[in-house]
């Protein structure tokens, strides 16, 4: 298969919730076997507590005594012990990665970026959210940390193109679409605009290859061993 160079070389592994097809996701135990395996990114999902600690978690809700709570309702203490801080993460796994993670409630992102500068780790820090008019008003707060719009082609209303210019305008600097929206054609443009093609689901060792062969900039995974496989082969 011919590949078509990506801006980022290699692209960034980036794995799921950690390594979420070897391990309990969103863990400490599942983000250092990611890296352990290879990875070169990390993706979570940022919520905040009550008392103001972001913290690592898919849906942002807790079982707590048998009830489901949402996690900006309760303080740190009050959550499971297997959910981590942003903090513990970098305790647990230093900063030598990229860490993606989806803003999902924007209330999070001062604490999210305050974690990140104390870490030291903030030029490696992506923030994405499918709001990109809502990303763009972060741009000035983000300091060094990219931004991200995470959205599906199919949601561009005015089209690819005039998205690109749009990011570009804004100062965003990727878009993340599903592995299957992505074509040769599609990264070119985003590329031509200066921005970074990511995408996300690549499961299989075929849509692996076919995605990392358009030359996006990074991939989402959460079968980790595959995905350092595939971005190994394709820069070999």
């Amino acid at each position: 298969m011919e590949f078509v160079e990506s801006l980022l070389r290699p692209p960034i592994g980036f794995g799921h919730r950690g390594a979420r097809a070897h391990a309990p996701e969103n863990t400490l135990e599942s983000f250092r076997l990611a890296l352990k395996l290879g990875a070169t990114g990390l993706e979570s999902d940022a919520w905040v507590t009550a008392d103001g600690v972001v913290v690592l978690d898919h849906d942002g809700v807790a079982r707590v005594r048998g009830r489901r709570r949402r996690i900006a309702e309760l303080p740190r203490e009050a959550l499971p012990s297997h959910i981590p801080s942003i903090a513990e993460l970098y305790d647990a796994c230093g900063t030598d990665f990229e860490l993606s993670l989806d803003v999902k409630d924007p209330a999070a992102l001062a604490a999210t970026l305050g974690a990140a500068s104390e870490a030291g780790a903030t030029e490696r820090l992506w923030l994405c959210h499918p709001d990109w008019e809502l990303v763009a008003t972060w741009r000035e707060a983000a300091g060094g940390a990219r931004l991200v719009d995470s959205t599906r082609l199919r949601k561009m209303r005015l089209g690819p193109e005039r998205r690109a210019a749009d990011l570009a305008a804004a100062g965003i600097d990727a878009v993340n679409l599903h592995w299957t929206d992505w074509t040769l054609g599609l990264a070119t443009l985003f590329h031509r605009f200066e921005r970074y093609a990511f995408g996300w689901d690549a499961q299989q060792p075929r849509a692996l290859a076919a995605v990392l062969a358009m030359g996006v900039d990074g991939v989402y995974s959460d079968h980790v061993d595959r995905l350092v496989e595939a971005i190994e082969h394709q820069t070999s």
